[in-house]
């Protein structure tokens, strides 16, 4: 059993460490042989964790959003507050993640790009990674509804709308490097101040 936490252990730190070099350096520019060397091990023991470089930078995407998505439970679950409140929390810790982590936005458009000139659907992995993202966003819309908290707004709709503000803060945070965080969370507290039920 202590071999595969140690394994597991490994992998984690790899990941980690490929996640920075993919950072720093852009995902065209980072090899499998770089991460060995980062991470202080051969590339044969590399490849005893990871096939290739794309499936490193995968993982460790899928690394990234999961510790995002445990924090998002974390506030989404604590009924001390009001719905509202959870509501701008998450959307204030998605901002708070995606600005620490703007450069790989930059990073993962360009190998978005890649995907799309070698004829595959970027919107594809897009959506696999952000899924859970938009189920959690539908379930706090709907507890404030049924809390009375929010108007009887559609759901999908509502989502859509905060996704998009999500994006847009992406965008912002990665392709104009955006510095203003209180210009990127006005959108949010307006979008939220607009569901809240008059009671």
């Amino acid at each position: 059993m202590a071999i595969v936490v140690e394994h597991d252990k490994r992998k984690k730190e790899i990941l980690d460490t490929a996640l920075d070099l993919f950072m720093e350096k852009g995902y065209e520019d980072v090899t499998f042989q770089k991460i060995a060397d980062r991470c202080g091990i051969t590339r044969t023991t590399l490849y005893i964790y990871f096939k290739n470089k794309k499936e490193i930078f995968v993982w460790s995407i899928k690394q990234l959003t999961t510790e995002i998505e445990a924090s998002l439970m974390e506030i989404i679950n604590d009924e001390s507050k009001t719905v509202k409140d959870r509501l701008l929390s998450v959307l204030d810790k998605i901002l708070e993640k995606c600005t620490e982590n703007h450069l790989l936005f930059t990073v993962t458009l360009t190998y978005l790009l890649q995907l799309q000139k070698s004829g595959k659907d970027p919107a594809v992995r897009v959506r696999r990674r952000i899924i859970r993202l938009r189920h959690l966003l539908s379930l706090i819309i709907i507890e404030g509804i049924n809390r009375g908290e929010f108007k009887k707004v559609n759901v999908h709709d509502t989502n859509e709308l905060l996704y998009s503000v999500i994006e847009a803060a992406i965008f912002r945070l990665a392709v104009l490097d955006q510095k203003e965080i209180s210009e990127l969370r006005r959108p949010f507290h307006f979008v939220v101040e607009g569901i809240l039920s008059n009671n």
